[in-house]
């Protein structure tokens, strides 16, 4: 009841308002919001929060809550307190564990966004998804999870 009312995360700007809590955090905070197949939120969870320019996201932490959501998809986000939405080498590294990871439990990474005060950065919106990378090899147990170079 009343799900014809949410909101699609389709684009970036349907995402930040719901970032606004964590974007002036002096400490990292690492969300992730689950959508089911049409994309609307399911739930919002703070699945880690970090120090002032850091923060530890593993996917078995990241994807827990989406797989009990039976959510089809995730977005995550996190903030960085230094004001400075641009991504770190962790930050990408990371991004691509959550895309590899993903893909092998049937759970698509949307979009990864990090907030700053006012700003943003969208790896969506920079073209830094790049799931045909992280494919799984073969369908048999020897090779699943396998990634491709």
């Amino acid at each position: 009841m009343g799900q014809e009312q949410v909101k699609k995360l389709l684009t970036t700007a349907d995402i930040l308002p719901l970032l606004h809590d964590i974007a002036s955090h002096r400490q990292e905070h690492f969300i992730v919001l689950s959508v089911d197949t049409g994309r609307k939120l399911i739930t919002k969870r703070i699945v880690f929060i970090g120090t002032i320019d850091s923060v530890i996201a593993h996917p078995r932490e990241v994807y827990a809550g989406a797989i009990a959501d039976l959510a089809a998809g995730i977005v995550v986000a996190h903030n960085h307190p230094s004001g400075d939405p641009t991504p770190s080498k962790q930050d990408i590294t990371t991004t691509q564990q959550l895309i590899a990871a993903g893909q092998i439990l049937g759970v698509r990474l949307y979009d990864h966004v990090i907030v700053a005060g006012k700003r943003h950065y969208s790896f969506s919106a920079n073209g830094m998804m790049l799931t045909e990378a992280f494919e799984v090899q073969g369908s048999s147990g020897a090779e699943f999870g396998k990634l491709m170079p």
